[in-house]
């Protein structure tokens, strides 16, 4: 039985899937359109065993469902509300310093 997973779950599951720049653009070829692993593969330029431990990722933090699809499988995001989510995301502008990266902060709990 799926259950829905608090404001504060749902962030952090958010965050550690976009920890990763392949989980990324993983779930913006998702965007795109519902994919088979092979294709998702080829598309990324990965290896399908590496391509599947990350869609065990995210669908481990509920971004990603699998559908059977006769004897294959096909991913898709969880939600259509993620599609917009992820939109909102890479839209978002965000305020840096140009000299600094995220891993150089001062503050050792960052990123």
């Amino acid at each position: 039985m799926l259950t829905l997973a608090p404001d504060i779950d749902v962030l952090t599951r958010f965050g550690r899937a976009l920890a990763d720049p392949i989980r990324c653009r993983l779930l913006l070829a998702l965007r795109a359109a519902p994919a088979y692993p092979s294709d998702l593969a080829d598309a990324l330029g990965i290896s399908r065993t590496r391509l599947s431990n990350h869609l065990a990722c995210l669908r481990d933090c509920g971004l990603v469902s699998a559908v059977p699809d006769g004897r294959r499988t096909r991913y898709e995001l969880a939600h259509p509300r993620l599609g917009h989510a992820l939109d909102d995301l890479r839209t978002a502008v965000v305020a840096v310093e140009s000299e600094r990266t995220c891993g150089e902060a001062e503050d050792k709990d960052c990123c």
